[in-house]
């Protein structure tokens, strides 16, 4: 099984979720993260943030969504409301598509109202912590039965995400 978790910039949510995914999902399911508009860089809160919670930081950068042309991935998960609302790439084909939306903890440590670093990193930890609930609620499905019926798989997924 091939997760494609989609955002915005993927610089921090969208990586969250491929890290978190890839650490805790069985042999055999693996997951990418791209973004429709790359930042280029991967915020150095998110690498901080799967540090703290044992999570290999290992070969993340930020990626463009064309550079998966050919995966063809099983289940396509946007993760910011930006991205939930563009039209996905026609290349995505027949994949699942859920919508896990996450407030962008990247965002605090930004502006007039920016909030101190302990704040900051408690604002990324709660996100991971989210995020890996979800995942561990998504592998918790009998994503063999579900995947027969595309449409109570979406239903699942896109529950998950109002957890």
């Amino acid at each position: 099984m091939k997760i494609l978790f989609l955002c915005t910039h993927n610089s921090c949510r969208s990586i969250l979720s491929e890290a978190l995914f890839n650490h805790m999902a069985p042999k055999g399911c693996t997951a990418y993260s791209a973004g429709s508009f790359p930042s280029g860089e991967v915020n150095p809160l998110t690498l901080e943030a799967l540090v703290r919670a044992g999570v290999s930081t290992a070969g993340l950068r930020s990626k463009s969504s064309d550079e998966f042309e050919d995966l063809e991935p099983d289940i396509v998960i946007t993760v910011c409301d930006k991205a939930a609302g563009e039209a996905c790439p026609l290349y995505l084909g027949r994949a699942v598509r859920a919508h896990w939306g996450l407030n962008d903890p990247s965002e605090l440590a930004r502006g007039d109202a920016a909030l101190n670093a302990d704040q900051v990193a408690t604002a990324f930890d709660e996100c991971v912590a989210i995020i890996r609930q979800r995942i561990d609620t998504m592998l918790a499905l009998p994503l063999e039965v579900l995947a027969l019926n595309r449409d109570q798989l979406q239903a699942a997924l896109n529950g998950i995400g109002e957890l």
